[in-house]
This record gives C-alpha cells, structure tokens and sequence, in this order.
C-alpha cells in the first residue's frame, strides 16, 4: 500500500520539477532564446494551455487504463521533453518541449490520486490526498534550490539533462512497483464508445459537486502556480530587489508552508466535511487580501511582508486539493478521473490567463519594473470574483441537490454510503 503510493508520489515529485523547472529559469530562458517578456510567457502559457486540455481525456483515459500505465508514460514524455529542452536553441523546438512537458504532467496528479481511495480506507483519505500534494510540491524545492544551482554551475543543459535523469527513474519504477488497486479490488470497466464515454463526461459536469470543486481548484491554486510557475522569480529579483539565493529560499518557503497547512487542512476536511466551502472561500479572501497589502505599497515590501505574502499564497496549493475531495465525495469510483480532471481544469485555466495577462501588461508597460509588476499582479482580481461567485452558487446546488435525496444537513457518512451503493 505505502509502496504504492510512495513510488506515485515519487512520480509527482519529479513531475512538478520538471513543471516548475523553466519558471525559475525564466530570466536564463529569455537570454538564450532571446524573448521578450510576452513571449516568455508564451512557454509556460502553452504548457499550461496543454495540460489542461489535456485534463479531460486524460481522465476518461485514467478511467479506462488504471493509474500505472498513465504515470509510467507521464514521465517517459517528460524525460523526453526535458532532454529536447537541454539540447536545442532553438524558439519553436523549445516551445513544443515545453508542450510536450505539459502533456506529461496532466498524465501524473490525477493519476496517482487515483490509486489513494483504491488503496486507503475513506478515513484517511482526505488527509492521504493532502499529503500526495504537498510532497510532490517538493519538487518545486528541487528546482529552487538544486536545479537552480546547477544551472548557474554547470549550465543549461547538464540541468535540464539531470531533471531528465530523474523522470527516468519515476518511469522504472512507476511500472516496476505501481498496481492500480488491491488485489480484488479492481474497478471493473467495460468497453465504450466515444459517444457513450462523452455522454459519462456530461453527466460528470452535471454533477453540482464537481462544479464545485472546479470553482474550489480555480479559486485556490492559480495564484501560487503563477508565481512559482514563471512570474515569481523574476518579480522577487527585479521589482523587490532579492538576489536570486533569497528569492529562490522564499520559494522553498512556500513548499514549507503548503506542508504545514495541508496537514491541517486534510484533518479539518476530515472532521468537517460539510465545512469545506468556508475553509475555500476563507484561503482565496485571504490571498486577494494579502495582495492587495504588498501591491499597494509605492515601493518594495519589506522582506517580512514578502514573507508573509509568500506563505499566506501558498495555502492555496493545499487548498485546491479540497476540490479533488468534492470530485470523490460526489462522483462514483468508476468516474474517479474523469471528475478529477474537471476539477484540475479549473485552476491550470485561471492560471495561463493570468500568467498570459502578466506577460502582455509587462510587454507593454516595457519590462520589468516595478511599476510593470504591480499593474500586472491586479489581472489575479477578476478570478477570485469568479471562482467565490462560482463556489457560492454551486454550493447552494449541491447542499439542495443532497437536501432533496435526504442527506444534507446530515452526515457525510451517508454522502459517501450513497456512492458505494451505486
């Protein structure tokens, strides 16, 4: 079981550095590709573009083929796309790497998710689903700190060449170690059509419930992956004014402080089920708040207050999580990943609009400055009044919808006990 799970998790990890890797190499990119802010910000709007597309099929392909096979050749794409990107000089080519890097990962998280109600009881689920997000956050501490250094050592390609190295290891062991549920376990699947399979992701989206954890995933994750994704560095460098060691260290933080509050999180959603929504709405307040502090401000925060910005941004990450646990709640197992991809949509989907928004108002406001920065950053804004707008609404349809079968404002117990009998 924890073998399993760990060599999934291994697997994520690995993926979320390949993710995060060009982000905090974004300023060596510009250099060696000769781009300009908005074409930078055109890799990782492509890969983000990519991965959540490719959510969906994803999937309803995960529903199919089990998780093994979708991990194993997650990593080969990546290892793939990141030794393409050690190697080449060339836009286009190092464009479609970081497509094919998007690829790759929108085959891992929902993937391995899959396998924690296959393999743990519905008890520990919630706070098993917490703990695969945050250690594969780890991986962004690989590309903060080692990757960075050895990219500033010993060059581009011997880094992007060693990420490669150790996607390669996840694919071995992904497909060594990793079995999709217990023996006697299995989700049993029988063959469809594409129509009969596009009328399931209908009812899926249907679903209240996973409307909701749409609206959760949007609302939480965005702004942290826009800054640990590409803008984060660059704005902590040249508009705060920290060398690349602190700004690479904050990010380090956000990884520390996404561990510490998913713990938290995955036990009060644990104890709390029907509370989910306010512990949602409450880490998106919190983070346009903390926002609107720092950009406020005429000139550079103080360390402390970036600090504060940092780890009050990245209870986001954990937070998102919370929609995966409505996909589960409210959504068959033999639906599983059809719904997690929905739900992972929703953030990835506010995520390049944003990081694209970013990149054309710095491209315009002519590079980055300061001033640049701070105008840029207000394009986070219009995504939180949607996604509280969008969590409000459809929490009020799946409290009636739950109402109506007679559960809510009963226990999640029953909630759950509804899906098993399916």
């Amino acid at each position: 079981m924890w073998v399993v799970w760990g060599v999934g998790v291994f697997a994520y990890i690995v993926g979320v550095l390949h993710r995060t890797s060009f982000g905090v190499a974004g300023l060596d990119a510009a250099d060696r590709f000769a781009v300009s802010p908005s074409l930078l910000s055109l890799f990782v709007v492509l890969q983000i573009v990519v991965y959540a597309g490719m959510q969906i099929p994803a999937g309803a392909i995960l529903d199919r083929v089990g998780s093994r096979k979708m991990i194993a050749l997650g990593a080969l794409l990546m290892v793939i796309a990141q030794l393409v990107l050690a190697t080449t000089e060339s836009l286009p080519v190092a464009v479609g790497a970081r497509a094919l890097v998007g690829v790759g990962d929108a085959l891992t998280f929902i993937s391995v998710l899959r396998l924690v109600p296959q393999w743990f009881d519905n008890r520990r689920v919630p706070i098993v689903s917490q703990l695969t997000g945050l250690l594969g956050q780890s991986g962004q501490i690989l590309s903060a700190v080692p990757f960075l250094m050895i990219l500033h050592g010993s060059g581009w390609t011997f880094a992007f060449a060693s990420a490669a190295s150790l996607g390669l290891l996840a694919f071995v062991l992904a497909l060594a170690l990793i079995r999709n549920s217990p023996p006697g376990a299995e989700v049993l699947t029988e063959p469809t059509t594409i129509r009969e399979t596009l009328a399931t992701i209908g009812r899926v989206w249907k679903r209240p419930g996973t409307k909701l954890g749409f609206f959760t995933h949007m609302g939480t994750q965005f702004s942290i992956t826009v800054f640990a994704l590409l803008w984060g560095i660059p704005y902590l460098t040249t508009a705060q004014g920290l060398s690349t060691t602190a700004a690479g260290t904050l990010l380090s933080l956000s990884v520390i402080s996404a561990v510490i509050s998913g713990i938290g999180l995955g036990i009060l959603t644990g104890r709390y089920p029907m509370r989910r929504s306010w512990l949602v709405l409450t880490i998106m307040v919190s983070n346009a708040a903390i926002w609107a502090v720092v950009l406020a401000l005429p000139g550079p925060a103080p360390l402390w207050l970036l600090v504060v910005l940092v780890v009050v941004v990245s209870v986001g990450g954990p937070g998102s999580v919370i929609g995966f646990d409505y996909a589960r709640t409210f959504n068959p197992s033999a639906n599983l990943g059809t719904a997690q991809g929905m739900v992972n949509v929703g953030g990835f989907l506010a995520s390049l609009l944003v990081i694209a928004a970013i990149g054309g108002v710095l491209q315009v406001m002519g590079g980055y400055t300061f001033e640049a920065f701070r105008v840029a950053f207000l394009a986070q804004y219009p995504v939180w009044f949607v996604a509280i707008v969008g969590v409000l609404l459809t929490r009020r349809s799946t409290r009636k919808e739950l109402a109506e079968e007679g559960i809510y404002p009963h226990t999640m117990r029953e909630v759950l006990q509804r899906f098993r009998d399916r």
